[in-house]
Parts: structure tokens; sequence; C-alpha cells
């Protein structure tokens, strides 16, 4: 088993996969693979992701809280069980609305530079 990722053939519960850290935002690796990976995430109050551009879908679904995403200037917020497809090669930002945690599914396939 990849030390990153957590154990597999085993049930989780999801939003149990990842704490809280005071002051911090904490990911922690499902699956990492060539082709994409999925990663949970927990952001505490008043922190955020600053703007980024990535060559690859991402889709974010809130497990816990809700928060306000970015995408090429246009906002969304999203509350528990909602999610959102982040394109590929857009600027984007998350920024917090209290403390939340959701899951990050990236994929690599048709790379593009």
């Amino acid at each position: 088993m990849d030390k990153l990722e957590i154990e597999k053939s085993k049930v989780h519960i999801t939003v149990e996969i990842i704490e809280y850290v005071a002051n911090s935002v904490v990911i922690k690796t499902i699956l990492k693979k060539s082709t994409g990976n999925i990663s949970v995430m927990s952001v505490d109050s008043g922190e955020g992701l600053t703007e980024k551009i990535t060559p690859f879908d991402t889709f974010v679904q809130m497990i816990e809280g809700n928060a306000e995403i970015v995408i090429s200037g246009i906002s969304y917020l999203l509350s528990l069980g909602q999610s959102i497809v982040i394109p590929a090669h857009e600027p984007n930002h998350i920024n917090p609305n209290g403390r939340f945690k959701m899951i990050l599914t990236v994929i690599k396939s048709d790379y593009e530079i």
C-alpha cells in the first residue's frame, strides 16, 4: 500500500478521513495515479487557497461546510453535497465561509500544455 493513500478494501467515512488543523489547509491523498488523483481537503476558518491555473479538469465536492469557488471571475457558493467541475486552464481560487471539507478529483487524461 502506498503510504500516501488511504487503506484500500476498507470502508471509510469520507468526512472523517481528514481533520481540521488550526489556521491550516490540510490535504490527504485518497488515490494517486498517473492519470489523476483523488484527495480530501480540510480548510480552517480564515484560510483560503490562492488563485491558480492547472492544466487538468478538477471535480470539487463539498462534504462539510460551504465555500465560494471562483472560476474565471465568476463566483459559485457550494454547500454540503454540492459539486462543480473547475475546467482546465481557467483561473480559480477558493474562499472559505467558515471551516469546510471537500473532495478534489483531478483527471489527467488528454493532458495538454
